[in-house]
């Protein structure tokens, strides 16, 4: 039997998405673009029905049709009951506009190839009355005029339908020719010159480059860029006369290709698409291969033409690769928020500087008649500032504040210098910024999340990071996860990341971009403070979180704990790692910590001051209750003494810290405090003139890096007692002058470095006593000859 049930299932959805636009004001944009596709399909709805009737089609022809329209229908019910919690917010508008697109794929590529074929049949069979034999006869005939292919007759449903991805939702744009027409750039566009300059020379070189990716996050304005570009007149004429050494003799305008790709493509439409916006017969692809053989052979009918596809929004590498032809005079552009390593470096587009981000800020807090009823200078800054020169942010909040009294633009740039989110202005910056988390890999993502807990504009270390990472997420492997991780975030444009060396993981830093990072807090905040996962608390000045100075002692259950300068007292049992970013020259350790009894790595950092932080309270991690704590990180501060011990402990990190005092004033031995260490970083800690004898008793210790310790002379005599040493790295630690005879006593070293070490004059003789040894760095050490013995490193691989 015929599907009889099509059309009531349709009309009940309109039906439902029309009340709820009307009696509610959530989710308006995305309901309201909703309804004008199911308007745009109604005649194409109604025609399927009327002949699945006629035709007896199965009820599985549409089914698939329909199981989308219910499923939409209790979506846009639900979407009626959502309060004011913004995580529901943005799921449910997310879902909204992935069920737009989805019906619009189904009608646009499916129904429609369905409605062609029973038309063909209703022809072939003669099993229509006379009267609508007659007509299709006659729109068959019509066809064969216009030497179009029938799909061309349905070409008004099609545009009405296309006509909803119309970024301005106006007027239908009606001509097939306009399916992939480049579309019109923002009358206003600031900060793009140069770019644009750049992309200019770099479409008509003949360099052998046929794909140019234009690369940068969500909302940076990657689109409008190549808009400009393909509708820029310097850029077609540079491209009819220069392209191909200047055999052309049509106007390129005539082949640039622009589509929307979208984080799920489908390569058989875009070629369709492509085939009908050159008038071509577009034939109903059984497979993927097909298409592209088909788009190969039509653009190699016109090779003596230049021609330009822009893929826009591209989320995979390997869709490009498919697009790829040998052909003179044929160029890719792509746009990504990823980088794609394989088509080169690409063209990466950085936040506006302060004057283009005013241009565009001023411009969309303009209204329509360009009568201003409220700007000003002061706060129109500080908004900048809460922008990060982002465009989507600030034509966003431009939008929010046009037309709003004084009292409102004061209001909200007094929550936005609070702390307060700039994401509630509206949801289309959340939805874009949003689609880029959601691409990521569960894990990858939550080591992502993981980024928030330190400031913005500060450099992470990877080793910092692998601290974490290691605890909070059970890794088995450390340092080369770490790398592959930050690698693929970099790709993605996630991180700027930095590598100072490039085969040494401990000199590879990241940054959070800062608007990024502001939504993993503004999405942190929606959970109750009892339920997150990762608690980031930044304090500005002496402005507490008001739920802190009034926590009634309720438990908090996050794993991850950031608090930035000063803090009241907290009860966090389940805390396992706690980063403090210190902001004053004297800070301690809040007393809180003594209660944290799955605490496993402590990082504290101060990126502010001039000189280190003087640090105090440092005993409390010797607490029996912190006794699970294996990682400490300490950052550009001043350590007392070392008189606590922590039995547990496997690595301790100082980095650009005072600790000779430290090593001079402890009553205790450092061997004692740190009996069970595993690791021992020392880095930039320039008032360290010697290692304390001591730490040869650490027979545990496996990894001592002291490295850009430029006051370091010597070394203990009794370093050979370290049994189990594997890496000893003495990098740039400029007044050493030698390594102790007893160094050769440690025969399970496997690396050695002592790159930059200018004092060393020359080598222990029975260096090659050093069986295990396996790499061995020497930059910059050209003034000692080596010894005999070195012949006897027989497992040695590598000699930097």
């Amino acid at each position: 039997m015929a599907d009889t049930v099509l059309g009531s299932v349709f009309a009940e959805l309109l039906k439902v998405v029309t009340h709820v636009i009307s009696k509610s004001v959530k989710f308006k944009s995305e309901l309201e673009k909703l309804k004008w596709t199911l308007e745009s399909i109604t005649p194409l709805i109604r025609e399927i029905e009327t002949l699945n009737i006629a035709l007896n089609i199965p009820v599985k022809e549409t089914a698939k049709l329909k199981e989308e329209l219910i499923k939409g229908t209790d979506v846009v019910r639900k979407c009626s009951e959502v309060k004011c919690s913004c995580f529901k917010r943005v799921n449910y508008s997310d879902k909204l506009i992935k069920l737009n697109q989805t019906i619009e794929r189904i009608c646009r590529v499916d129904m429609l190839t369905q409605l062609i074929r029973d038309n063909k049949k209703i022809l072939a069979e003669e099993i229509m009355q006379t009267e609508l034999i007659k007509d299709n006869k006659k729109m068959l005939e019509q066809v064969e005029e216009r030497g179009v292919n029938m799909q061309t007759d349905n070409k008004k449903i099609l545009v009405r339908v296309n006509a909803t991805r119309n970024e301005k939702g106006g007027e239908n744009r009606g001509e097939i020719d306009e399916l992939c027409s480049v579309p019109e750039p923002p009358d206003i566009a600031p900060g793009l010159d140069a770019s644009l300059e750049e992309l200019r020379k770099e479409l008509v070189k003949d360099n052998g480059m046929q794909v140019i990716v234009v690369t940068a996050p969500g909302g940076y304005g990657k689109t409008t860029l190549v808009k400009k570009l393909c509708t820029d007149d310097q850029v077609k004429e540079l491209l009819s006369a220069s392209f191909s050494h200047g055999i052309l003799t049509d106007k390129f305008k005539e082949n640039i290709f622009f589509v929307t790709v979208s984080k799920t493509p489908d390569v058989k439409f875009i070629i369709q698409r492509i085939l009908q916006h050159m008038k071509k017969e577009v034939p109903t692809f059984q497979t993927e291969e097909a298409a592209i053989n088909d788009l190969e052979r039509f653009l190699k009918s016109i090779r003596q033409k230049a021609i330009l596809l822009v893929l826009d929004d591209v989320w995979l590498e390997s869709l490009v690769q498919k697009f790829k032809f040998k052909l003179p005079n044929y160029k890719i552009l792509v746009t990504s928020r990823s980088v794609f390593p394989q088509f080169g470096s690409g063209h990466q587009l950085k936040p506006l500087n302060d004057e283009a981000a005013m241009i565009l800020f001023r411009s969309s807090v303009t209204p329509q008649d360009g009568k201003l009823t409220y700007f000003d200078e002061n706060l129109a800054n500080k908004i900048l500032r809460v922008c990060k020169g982002s465009p989507l942010a600030l034509t966003v909040v431009g939008k929010f504040l046009c037309g709003e009294p004084a009292a409102v633009w004061q209001s909200k740039v007094k929550e936005w210098d609070r702390g307060e989110s700039i994401f509630i202005a509206g949801t289309e910056l959340l939805v874009c910024l949003q689609s880029s988390l959601n691409a990521l890999d569960d894990k990858v993502k939550e080591c992502y999340l993981d980024l928030s807990s330190f400031p913005q504009d500060q450099w992470i270390p990877l080793t910092t990071l692998i601290d974490m990472w290691m605890e909070l997420h059970e890794w088995v492997e450390d340092g080369l996860s770490a790398i592959n991780y930050l690698h693929e975030l970099s790709k993605r444009n996630l991180v700027n990341l930095v590598i100072a060396r490039k085969h040494a993981s401990d000199d590879h830093f990241c940054m959070h971009h800062d608007i990024l990072r502001d939504l993993i807090v503004h999405q942190s905040k929606l959970e109750p403070i009892e339920q997150r996962k990762r608690l980031i608390i930044d304090i500005s000045g002496n402005q507490f979180p008001k739920w802190w100075s009034e926590q009634n002692q309720n438990s908090i259950h996050a794993r991850l704990l950031s608090i930035s300068t000063g803090w009241y007292e907290l009860n966090a049992p389940e805390v396992e790692v706690i980063v403090l970013n210190v902001r004053t020259n004297k800070y301690a350790l809040p007393n809180f910590m003594c209660n944290m009894g799955k605490l496993k790595v402590v990082i504290v950092s101060n990126m502010y001051g001039f000189l280190p932080a003087e640090l105090s309270n440092f005993s409390l991690l010797g607490s029996d209750i912190v006794s699970n704590l294996r990682r400490i990180r300490l950052e550009h501060v001043s350590i007392p003494s070392f008189d606590v011990q922590m039995k547990n402990l496997q690595k301790i990190s100082l980095f650009m810290c005072n600790v000779g005092q430290a090593f001079r004033n402890s009553n205790c031995q450092i061997s004692d405090s740190f009996p069970n260490l595993l690791e021992f970083e020392i880095d930039y800690c320039n008032d360290l003139l010697e290692l304390p004898d001591a730490l040869c008793e650490i027979v545990s210790l496996k990894k001592l890096n002291i490295t850009e310790c430029f006051k370091l002379s010597t070394l203990p005599e009794e370093i050979g007692k370290l049994v189990k040493l594997e890496e000893l790295r003495l990098a740039s630690c400029t007044l050493l002058k030698e390594l102790p005879e007893m160094v050769t006593e440690l025969s399970k070293l496997k690396l050695l470095d002592i790159s930059g070490c200018l004092s060393i004059t020359k080598l222990p003789t029975q260096i090659g006593k050093l069986c295990s040894l396996e790499m061995f760095g020497m930059r910059g050490c050209s003034s000692f000859e080596l010894p005999q013995s070195i012949e006897n490193l027989e497992r040695l691989k590598l000699v930097k």
